[in-house]
């Protein structure tokens, strides 16, 4: 890390090294852009020096610092995962970021929920992982005499590259660039158009006709975003392995170029859920997530830890819910909501696309804008009442032995089992059209995952039945005095 840490904190000052080396001449500022890179550096070296961690039969300590002392303290009964990560930077001298983890939180206080040894050695990172997770040493000991060393659930198929445009992650990358280049092009005054192979395609798609321009720019735009999807795919799930360890632990490794280990513990699995996004469920993909306690809440699963099993075959999908829980309660066949939901689904669909193209009319009458804008909202209408048929579709529930199986979405539809007995409560909503409609929203709390999952848009009765069988006791004062005043 002494070879690693000045080097970053250098690219990380480079902006005010650059600026004071070549616009400074002389003058006494350039002096102050190098004194601060030195002491970022400085600081860098000393904190990579200072860095101790111990670990006591009741805690993790870690302190570091030369001038501002820090120290750190985590309880060991409160550590609910170990997450080890190796970027390049560390795979180069065989080393590894060992994040300790005390349970989900926001990003906002993940700096107070999560100690962060930055950098150890692979082997110790993977002794820190054992030891920490696994604290009932007995009985490791006699699981470990019982079964097999690890047991391989599920492994990365090559062929499962097929499904990696339809994640659309090389959209999000386009995005990016675009949006970078863009920003650059602006603050620097630039004009790409003076470019000459800029200039050349632009007059060539000046010389064909709309309609062709348009069909070659999304036939490039779409091998584009395939490949670089194939591309994030292999480099976030290559070598993924998914295999469970004697002591009761789910351990999931994957990863090019960063490579990243996480372990779960099954005791505190609350479920799973299968996310199938429209265009991977056109393909016959999904993903699978895990729905337990302990783990980081990202963007997505995939940041947050609690990812199963890549896109992949559908039947894949299913067959890793199995082996994970010892049984498949996303498969259940599900009950449908009533037709009331689907003239909820349609209405909320088709109505904002309505206001859409009536706030762009109004813009258009104004002549702030052409009238092509509001054209192409309204155009859009059809496939606005297909997605909200689609919802609907989606929407179904169903409580099958101890699991409360829901699945709503269209665009990113998702089927999640919850273990009742890990519910914290059950929260029935209505809004005033819900009310008009005799229909209700469940939602079911659960310190594990999102945090909770809904039954969206059931009928009132079914609803409070669910209710009532997923936590039997819990409603029925609340029922009993409605049939009393009743």
């Amino acid at each position: 890390m002494l070879l690693i840490r000045p080097v970053l904190d250098v690219v990380k000052s480079l902006p005010v090294l650059l600026g004071a080396l070549l616009f400074g001449h002389g003058e006494s500022w350039q002096w102050v852009g190098l004194a601060v890179t030195a002491i970022t550096v400085f600081t860098g070296v000393s904190h990579v020096l200072t860095s101790r961690y111990r670990i006591t039969e009741s805690q993790v300590e870690w302190h570091t610092g030369l001038l501002l002392r820090k120290q750190r303290a985590i309880p060991r009964d409160r550590i609910r995962t170990v997450d080890v990560t190796s970027e390049p930077k560390h795979r180069l001298f065989s080393l590894a970021a060992a994040r300790i983890g005390t349970g989900r939180h926001s990003n906002g206080s993940r700096h107070k929920d999560e100690l962060v040894l930055d950098a150890v050695t692979t082997a110790e990172a993977q002794r820190l992982r054992t030891l920490l997770l696994h604290r009932k040493a007995e009985a490791v000991s006699e699981k470990a005499a019982a079964a097999p060393a690890e047991q391989l659930i599920a492994a990365v198929d090559k062929r499962w590259l097929r499904y990696a445009p339809f994640t659309l992650s090389g959209l999000a990358v386009v995005g990016a660039a675009v949006g970078t280049v863009y920003h650059f092009a602006h603050e620097l005054h630039f004009d790409p158009i003076q470019f000459s192979l800029v200039q050349a395609v632009v007059g060539h798609f000046a010389d064909t006709p709309v309609w062709l321009s348009l069909v070659l720019a999304a036939a490039g735009l779409l091998v584009l975003v395939s490949l670089l999807s194939i591309g994030g795919y292999v480099l976030s799930f290559w070598n993924f392995r998914l295999t469970r360890e004697p002591a009761g632990t789910l351990h999931v490794r994957r990863g090019l170029i960063t490579t990243r280990s996480v372990s779960i513990e099954e005791d505190r699995l609350r479920g799973a859920e299968i996310r199938e996004p429209l265009p991977l469920r056109l393909a016959g993909g999904a993903r699978c997530v895990a729905i337990a306690a302990g783990l980081r809440e990202g963007k997505s699963a995939d940041k947050g830890g609690g990812l199963l099993l890549p896109p992949a075959p559908l039947v894949r999908a299913h067959e890793v819910v199995a082996e994970v829980l010892g049984e498949d309660p996303v498969a259940t066949p599900l009950l449908r909501h009533p037709r009331r939901a689907l003239y909820r689904r349609l209405s909320r669909a088709v109505l904002g696309v309505l206001l859409l193209a009536a706030a762009l009319y109004g813009l258009a009458w104004l002549g702030v804008l052409p009238d092509w804008p509001w054209q192409v909202a309204l155009a859009l209408v059809p496939f606005a009442a297909l997605v909200g048929w689609d919802r609907y579709r989606g929407l179904g529930h169903a409580l099958t032995g101890r699991y409360l199986v829901t699945r709503s979405g269209s665009l990113d539809r998702g089927t999640a089992a919850v273990r009742c007995d890990g519910l914290t409560g059950i929260v029935v909503e209505r809004s005033y059209f819900q009310r008009r409609a005799g229909l209700v929203t469940l939602i079911a709390p659960v310190a594990a995952g999102k945090g909770k999952y809904q039954v969206l848009d059931v009928g009132e009765a079914d609803g409070l039945a669910l209710a009532d069988r997923a936590l039997p006791g819990l409603l029925t004062p609340f029922l009993t005095g409605d049939r009393d005043r009743g």
